[in-house]
């Protein structure tokens, strides 16, 4: 096992933990005396399933219990057992003391751990490691605390490698003070003056006048400065003004301004209310190898006065380095973490103001922080002012969340979809399905499964048949006139959205026109509620089907769709002889692949892929990272490999994708994936709104993209018509042709 995968891999599994964590009134069960079904209460678990926890009431270093940690005969990676502690805690450290016992560990070691959240520490013993057999020994970690930056401490004992380890009598103390005495100190947070403002909570009061030019204009200006200023200004940073109520407090005398001079002396006093700034010792510029770097030319470009020009440019100069109270990047990973932003859910149809607040909330967020800004078919820097009309005038909900989904669909990333708050979208679109599938084969919208079979003599149309119109309007026109609605990387995922809205409607039926065995007929479609139905979302899955199989000529068959982590060893087991192995990844792969499983094919280690992250030192900038590799484990498969994808494959699809591309004697086959690559950030608007953005950047070694782009297969295979009608799998088909040459 790598040290470096283990460590990766707990601060991965940060979140998970994070949702589990315990009451202040849980007993701590740090001695393993209280237990359900054989674990210990209280404790989570994550790592390999090649090995086994228990608690055993034979061998205990003190009490009736012990908990036991024990591998397969062929354990792959580690097993961890890990418990969350209920608090944070005042205090200069803090120590995990416990006793360990082992029998025949090798291939790596056994130990305690213990991890300060988000990113702060982290210790697994991996430099001291306990290996062999040893008799019940007490170990130690101590950590320095920082209670301030700290969201959870997570403590427990590892085994890596073969054997079998007991750990018994754990205890944490903290500047040695036993975690159950009565002077430990927990930590609460202090309570900063953003949170106490909240003066604008029933309302912003804005009016806004008409938007001729000059009001578009000056408006445009005050969300950049406004963006500019929330992420750079040290004071902003600190926590110090609720930033959002704060554009309420400027916005009426900015509005009143008659000229740009009295518009610029309201902008000079807003700035000079945060009072003057220390001089930046440590503000660095922004990298020359910077894939992305800030975009300050506004600034100049504007027709502000010379000396507010000046007044900006210096909070640049000295902008923040500390951390920030609005945003950071996620620990082990980087993808930003907008953090203390109020979605301001208990009105779904916010006032004008909110509404402004957020359009300016959203445009900064991208500007700053979005790692494929350069990616999207308009300039960025032209959708604020353009959107203005849109977010102000918004007369009723609707209006509010189509300019949002407008503006979010306009970054060009799958990711960025309106997932939370868009319920007047949803029942505009409706509440009724037909009880079939639909989609786009050959450019044709065919018909291709049926939810619910038993329906299929009253809907009439079959699988294969071709529908041209609905409600009298044809395909590619509807496709069309949605297309501004739904937030899409690429052509691909836009038709796979899109197909499954076009046969849904808010009416109980749709009028079809359609071309069955060459004849065009019509035909009104019944449609049945979502409960009603079978439906799937975008591809089946089979729970109760092994994800794995022998096809005939002797190769190997693996859908990552419903795969385990046990089925692995057994994958590797079993394929080992085969002529060629088939990944299936025209789906979204239920447990994370890349490694656990790459490795069976890797003779060395190899780069597979690198990534840009953001700064929040330097808002904009983001800087690209060394290739990450996947290693060898030896016993490499020396066959053929074969990965399917297509529009269905997304996210940690595609980095699966990459992963196997990696492997030398391997072809991907099929068409375009979704090109939507990287850790999710979530983002909150105003209205209860919710959405996301793909938050790093995702590359092959050699800096191509894969974001909009997808996965471009080498072979390039799609459904055909007659293909669908005959439920086969063209796509499979020249996979396994591609093994037996």
């Amino acid at each position: 096992m790598k040290n470096l995968s283990l460590s990766i891999l707990i601060t991965f599994l940060f979140s998970l933990f994070a949702c589990a964590q315990n009451s202040e009134t849980h007993k701590l069960n740090l001695d393993f005396e209280e237990s359900g079904k054989g674990f210990p209460s209280g404790w989570e678990s994550f790592g390999s399933q090649d090995y086994k926890i228990y608690i055993d009431s034979l061998t205990a270093k003190s009490g009736k219990f012990s908990a036991v940690i024990e591998s397969a005969e062929s354990p792959s990676d580690f097993k961890a057992l890990a418990f969350n502690l209920p608090n944070n805690y005042n205090g200069k450290s803090i120590k995990l003391s416990g006793f360990i016992k082992t029998e025949n560990v090798s291939g790596g070691f056994a130990g305690l751990w213990m991890r300060i959240d988000p990113g702060i520490a982290l210790d697994n013993m991996s430099d001291r490691g306990i290996t062999g057999t040893t008799d019940w020994k007490e170990y130690e970690i101590t950590l320095p605390l920082n209670p301030k930056n700290t969201q959870q401490i997570i403590v427990g004992g590892l085994l890596s490698g073969k054997g079998k380890m007991w750990l018994d009598d754990l205890r944490v103390s903290i500047d040695g003070k036993d975690l159950n005495d009565a002077g430990i100190e927990i930590y609460k947070p202090e309570i900063l003056p953003a949170q106490h403002d909240k003066e604008f909570d029933n309302g912003s009061s804005i009016v806004f006048p008409d938007l001729d030019p000059e009001v578009m204009d000056n408006l445009e200006l005050l969300g950049r400065i406004w963006g500019f200023l929330k992420y750079h200004h040290p004071e902003i940073a600190k926590g110090k003004y609720n930033w959002d109520y704060e554009l309420f407090r400027v916005l009426p005398s900015y509005l009143d301004a008659k000229n740009s001079q009295e518009r610029d002396n309201v902008l000079t006093a807003w700035l000079e209310k945060y009072g003057s700034l220390n001089p930046c010792e440590n503000c660095k510029t922004t990298a020359n190898d910077a894939v992305l770097k800030p975009n300050l030319s506004w600034i100049d470009d504007s027709n502000l006065s010379v000396e507010l020009k000046s007044k900006i440019k210096d909070i640049y100069t000295n902008r923040n380095q500390d951390e920030h109270y609005y945003i950071g990047l996620h620990p082990g990973v980087g993808n930003p973490q907008f953090t203390n932003e109020n979605s301001y859910s208990d009105n779904p149809y916010p006032d004008s103001g909110f509404r402004l607040l957020s359009l300016y909330r959203y445009w900064n967020m991208i500007e700053y922080f979005f790692p494929y800004k350069h990616l999207t078919d308009k300039e960025w820097s032209g959708v604020l002012r353009e959107y203005l009309p849109g977010f102000i005038n918004a007369s009723n909900e609707l209006e509010y969340e189509l300019a949002a989904i407008q503006i979010i669909g306009d970054v060009k990333d799958t990711h960025a979809n309106l997932w939370g708050g868009g319920d007047k979208i949803s029942e505009l679109r409706g509440s009724n399905f037909a009880p079939f599938r639909g989609e786009f084969v050959e450019n044709k919208f065919v018909v291709a499964d049926y939810y619910n079979p038993e329906f299929s003599e009253k809907s009439k149309l079959k699988i294969g048949d071709i529908i041209t119109h609905i409600d009298g309007k044809t395909i590619d026109s509807l496709v069309d006139s949605l297309k501004t609605y739904y937030p899409v990387s690429n052509e691909a995922s836009l038709l796979r959205d899109v197909s499954i809205d076009l046969l849904r409607s808010s009416d109980s039926t749709l009028n079809l026109t359609y071309v069955s065995e060459n004849q065009t007929l019509e035909h009104e479609l019944p449609l049945h509620e979502r409960g009603s139905l079978n439906m799937y979302h975008w591809y089946k899955v089979d729970k109760d089907q092994k994800c794995y199989r022998i096809l005939d000529g002797n190769i190997g068959y693996i859908t990552l769709a419903n795969i385990k982590e046990e089925d692995i060893p057994e994958i590797k087991k079993s394929f080992i002889n085969t002529k060629g192995i088939i990944i299936d990844i025209r789906n979204y792969p239920s447990t994370f692949v890349p490694f656990a499983l790459g490795t069976y094919f890797m003779s060395e280690s190899t780069p597979f892929v690198k990534f840009t992250v953001g700064n929040v030192a330097n808002p904009g900038e983001f800087t690209l990272s060394g290739n990450l590799e996947i290693p060898s484990q030896g016993n490499t498969y020396t066959g053929k490999l074969v990965v399917l994808v297509n529009e269905n494959s997304q996210s940690q699809a595609e980095y699966t994708a990459m992963a196997f591309r990696a492997v030398e004697n391997s072809a991907i086959v099929g068409s375009t994936t979704a090109g939507a690559d990287g850790n999710v950030s979530e983002i909150s608007l105003p209205g209860g709104l919710r959405t996301m953005i793909s938050g790093i950047g995702v590359y092959y070694p050699d800096g191509t993209e894969t974001q909009r782009a997808g996965i471009v297969p080498d072979f390039f295979v799609t459904p055909t018509i007659e293909g669908v009608k005959k439920g086969g799998d063209e796509v499979l088909s020249k996979a396994i042709e591609i093994i037996n040459q």
